[in-house]
């Protein structure tokens, strides 16, 4: 990150650890050959009994298999964190750049994921039943959620599963980008009659089930090689700078306490996506958990949620009456954030930050906003819509993310006004 204090050439501190530290989707790190710093035993302890008492929990209140996709939760935040999986500044690397290393690395885990989807699918069994992709309408609230989202990302420094994350590794600065998410989401539930009721509502494409999922797969295959084979075109015509690794552990060591390749992060995602699809009948999600948590608060404080249209629909009305560790995308969120201490502290790099500029505050909170209501107008996240969207052959999955695109390009111009920069061709830091 090449932010620095106004009238010197010396970091913030708090920039300084982000260097450290994955911003969600951080492209580039400070040099390979630093070796990891020693693991911090007590978030170590602290992040084992967290996941204990998180397994014993769900299972006191949930079937064996919720307790499964728990497990996944956990794994996936080790994933999320080892790999510094880059969604937001990947995509900010290249529309600034042209940088398209985590782009392609998108690519592949996307590819990962929708082979194997399209076995799960086709083969119509998972541990639950049926297992059902993710598929959403294409309409006006799919263009505005899209966009929204995109633009939150860069405000806000991060992305779905990236704050999660991030959070679970100690920076604080996103734990504001967190409190945004759940606002954004309760004020889309709010607001969700008038999205549903009163705008247009566009078709559901399930390329799967209108092909038939080995021709959706191979077309699929097929522009994740275009986009990919794009990257490096760009690339040869903007010389961007080049993506480095933060300090990591050697040998087999790297496994728990280093910094995994990206294309290592991209297969593990897929197979882990893959993994939730099989165990738990759905695909990995992650922001309707937020507006649940912070509907399920205003209720305890005397308000009436239960009353909105959002919280009437069944699967969701079901969800509001039954306990936290018993929904899905809870368990899976909560996992990712108790593994990402754990793999943090292993190696060596948990830091709470103590101050937090303010500009940096706000535009966590306002770009966490943006994205916790532009998810639940677009059908999903990151994750839900682009990542599991695609994996599932829906076509909304694909516009999310070009709207998601336009949102991004307008979230770097605002970036400034609240103390951040963008990466520059000469910069190697984003």
């Amino acid at each position: 990150m090449s932010v620095v204090s106004e009238g010197s050439r010396t970091p913030h501190p708090l920039v300084r650890a982000l260097r450290e530290l994955p911003e969600s989707g951080r492209t580039a790190f400070g040099p390979q050959d630093r070796v990891a710093p020693p693991p911090q035993w007590v978030p170590v302890t602290i992040a084992v009994v967290l996941a204990v008492l998180f397994l014993v929990g769900v299972g006191s209140v949930a079937p064996a298999t919720m307790v499964g996709t728990a497990v996944l939760g956990l794994l996936l935040g080790l994933a999320l964190f080892h790999s510094r999986f880059g969604f937001t500044s990947g995509w900010r690397q290249l529309v600034a750049v042209g940088q398209g290393a985590a782009i392609r690395a998108h690519m592949l885990m996307l590819a990962t994921a929708s082979v194997l989807f399209a076995v799960v699918l086709a083969s119509g069994f998972s541990l639950t039943g049926a297992p059902k992709g993710l598929s959403s309408p294409i309409g006006i609230g799919l263009v505005i959620g899209a966009f929204l989202f995109g633009l939150g990302m860069q405000v806000g420094g991060s992305c779905a599963s990236g704050t999660l994350f991030a959070v679970g590794s100690g920076q604080s600065a996103i734990v504001l980008t967190l409190f945004g998410f759940i606002t954004g989401s309760v004020l889309a539930a709010i607001t969700y009659a008038f999205w549903t009721q009163t705008v247009p509502q566009g078709p559901v494409v399930d390329l799967g089930q209108l092909l038939g999922y080995p021709l959706a797969l191979l077309l699929t295959l097929v522009v994740l090689a275009a986009i990919t084979a794009a990257t490096w075109v760009v690339a040869r015509r903007r010389t961007p700078p080049p993506v480095e690794r933060p300090p990591s552990a050697r040998g087999a060591a790297r496994i728990l306490r280093g910094s995994w390749p990206m294309w290592v992060g991209a297969i593990a995602l897929g197979v882990l996506n893959a993994a939730v699809l099989f165990v738990s009948g759905q695909p990995w999600g992650v922001t309707s958990a937020f507006a649940l948590w912070g509907s399920k608060v205003l209720a305890f404080l005397g308000v009436d949620v239960a009353s909105w249209t959002y919280w009437q629909v069944p699967a969701n009305a079901k969800a509001l009456a039954s306990p936290v560790l018993a929904d899905r995308i809870s368990n899976l969120d909560i996992g990712i954030m108790i593994g990402a201490l754990f793999a943090s502290a292993l190696g060596g790099a948990f830091v709470l930050h103590k101050r937090i500029p303010w500009k940096l505050g706000l535009g966590a909170v306002l770009g966490g906003i943006a994205m916790g209501y532009g998810a639940r107008l677009a059908g999903g996240c990151n994750i839900g819509a682009y990542f599991s969207g695609i994996a599932s052959f829906s076509l909304h999955g694909w516009l999310w993310a070009v709207f998601a695109l336009g949102g991004t390009w307008v979230g770097l111009r605002l970036r400034p006004l609240f103390g951040l920069t963008n990466p520059k061709p000469a910069d190697s830091l984003c």
